[in-house]
């Protein structure tokens, strides 16, 4: 009951002025981002990669409508890079970019920035030694993201997809995006989509998602399996069993903040876990669709609200 409201929210200018003035840095958000800063990203991925898992970070930062606002974003991953690289954690941790972060939303020339500025970060990603892997959001940017990764995939076909479950489309998706040294994500989705584009029921959903593991289990590419939900754990390790896939052919993704028991469980039973980190002062957004997601942790966040007025 609670989804379509939180998601509504997370576009609210009046209701991000609200929260992001409170101080609420120890409260909840701090359990799902861990700084703002460059330093802080590189020590939540060290003490991560101390437990053996996997990185992926993520500067926070969407709806960019200016081409200084792009530049700060494209300045803050190579910041980053060069961080991770002097840490000696750039073969553990790559970096997952919104193109809407980096001039995608710009009028007229938004493709074309963004996807100059996209070649920018996977230049060096690829010298630090790692990856990129491309964000997707709400359905209406879908084929524009595709656009700009099949263009990076011809100088950098390691760089990744990301495809959503809850949309209609995203079966075919998998299966043109399948082949030999292809590297997607599947995600359940955390936009508000219309019920035209997307699966309304979460049982819905959950067919979709393992229609879409089966073809990408099946295929020629490398799954980075994205859930928190132990059913889809399970189902996923038994397709990739089924599928003669050995552990290190495919990988589990989680968020930081969310199942860190059974994030490091998985990994010492040899599975490779990838954690999602995001960081930066953005938060608000990404913060209110995690809520949407697990609605139950509302009553934690508007608790650290109210005990720091």
């Amino acid at each position: 009951m609670l989804r379509q409201p939180l998601l509504m929210l997370a576009r609210s200018q009046q209701i991000k002025q609200l929260v992001t003035k409170m101080p609420v840095s120890s409260g909840i958000v701090s359990r799902y981002v861990p700084g703002e800063d460059t330093e802080s990203a590189v020590d939540a991925t060290r003490r991560l990669v101390d437990d053996g898992l996997s990185v992926t970070l993520d500067f926070l930062g969407e709806d960019t409508l200016d081409e200084g606002q792009a530049e700060g974003t494209v300045t803050a991953y190579l910041d980053l890079l060069d961080g991770l690289t002097r840490a000696g954690l750039s073969r553990s941790a790559e970096v997952s970019v919104k193109l809407s972060a980096i001039g995608q939303a710009l009028p007229e020339i938004g493709h074309k920035l963004a996807l100059e500025n996209a070649r920018r970060i996977c230049r060096a990603a690829r010298n630090a030694g790692t990856t990129v892997t491309l964000d997707m959001e709400d359905h209406t940017t879908t084929d524009s993201t595709l656009a700009t990764l099949h263009e990076l995939r011809k100088d950098y076909p390691e760089t990744g997809a990301v495809v959503q479950a809850y949309l209609r489309r995203t079966e075919g998706d998998c299966r043109a995006l399948a082949y030999e040294g292809s590297r997607v994500r599947l995600c359940k989705g955390a936009y508000n989509e219309p019920e035209s584009v997307a699966y309304g029921s979460r049982h819905e959903v959950d067919k979709s998602y393992v229609r879409c593991l089966k073809v990408l289990m099946n295929g020629q590419g490398y799954p980075m399996v994205a859930s928190h939900d132990p059913r889809m754990v399970k189902i996923a390790a038994a397709l990739a069993t089924r599928s003669g896939r050995s552990p290190g052919s495919y990988e589990f993704q989680m968020l930081f903040g969310i199942r860190p028991d059974e994030q490091r469980r998985l990994a010492r039973a040899g599975e490779t876990v990838r954690v999602y980190v995001p960081y930066g002062q953005e938060w608000y957004g990404y913060l209110m669709r995690r809520l949407a997601e697990r609605p139950a942790n509302l009553t934690f966040f508007l608790r650290s609200l109210i005990s720091r007025k």
